[in-house]
């Protein structure tokens, strides 16, 4: 079978990690206990997921000229990420995130950088490139935009997109006719749905209000869908020894493109999907934590 291909368009950030046993309260020093750095950002991570699942990849972002933005690019090409597209600005440095592990669950706070030097007319200007694309994979750490003519474009190039709504706001209608799935999770599609603080939200609730084709994450509860028809399911989650969840809805991601690139049903990709993200929580690093498509059909074997 020939490796599906993706396009990636997104951000791409150095993730500054520090290891608590407790968060600290507001005005307090406490000590944390590692700090680790790695690559990441949710376009270069999906990028990596997609890549080490078996697509052939191509990713469209920024860096700024700086020592971080060469070990991003470094690294992406190490995963046999094809980075031509990738564009180096010398008016921002590289995007920055802080993540706080603590209690096996974390805390993120991003610095844009030169994310927010991706514009419409990058992704205008890579129009011939993109018609070559099986799939477009999309987040929201970039301007909205870029995201947005990125979207036109593939529906004019009839490209399925999949779109990760993270950051997450309320996004237009007329848009999300042109997404082919959206993969929120419960807090993110409550806002996307526009609704306040009283509403039911329930993943029942928030589903039915959603008109489009839809895969919600939920953590270590696995993933609700829905199809065309409507009906709504559930793929459980797997139950493995978490060690950091960052990057494990990115792995999801990746992994759910590549599925459905590959002519797989919509069921059959998401049960592939939970698999991934499982096994990427079991090592720290978004990235680094992310699997080899062997080990999770491996991985998949054993739990069936």
């Amino acid at each position: 079978m020939a490796k599906p291909k993706i396009t990636v368009i997104g951000s791409m950030n150095i993730d500054m990690v520090t290891e608590t046993d407790v968060m600290p309260n507001q005005g307090e020093t406490i000590f944390g206990s590692v700090f680790s750095s790695f690559t990441g950002g949710k376009g270069a991570n999906q990028a990596v997921a997609c890549a080490r699942l078996g697509a052939q990849v191509r990713m469209i972002g920024c860096v700024g000229n700086d020592h971080f933005g060469k070990q991003l690019l470094e690294a992406l090409q190490k995963e046999g990420v094809n980075t031509d597209d990738v564009k180096t600005v010398t008016h921002q440095s590289t995007g920055i995130a802080t993540i706080t592990v603590c209690d096996n669950d974390n805390r993120i706070i991003v610095i844009p950088g030169a994310n927010y030097s991706l514009l419409p007319e990058d992704i205008s200007a890579l129009k011939e490139m993109i018609a070559d694309s099986d799939m477009l994979l999309l987040q929201q750490e970039i301007p909205f935009a870029t995201v947005e003519a990125a979207i036109k474009l593939a529906n004019e190039l009839d490209i399925p997109v999949i779109l990760n709504p993270a950051p997450a706001i309320k996004l237009p209608q007329e848009l999300l006719e042109q997404v082919y799935i959206i993969t929120p999770n419960e807090y993110e599609l409550s806002i996307l749905l526009g609704l306040g603080d009283n509403s039911d939200r329930s993943f029942q609730r928030l589903m039915d209000l959603y008109p489009h084709r839809i895969v919600m994450t939920g953590g270590s509860n696995g993933a609700f869908y829905k199809s065309l028809d409507g009906e709504i399911k559930h793929e459980p989650g797997r139950k493995v020894q978490a060690v950091d969840t960052t990057g494990a809805g990115d792995t999801f991601n990746g992994a759910l493109a590549v599925k459905l690139s590959e002519g797989s049903p919509l069921d059959e990709a998401v049960k592939f999907a939970v698999a991934a993200s499982a096994l990427s929580v079991t090592k720290l690093g978004a990235q680094s934590g992310m699997p080899l498509r062997i080990d999770v059909e491996r991985f998949i074997e054993t739990q069936n």
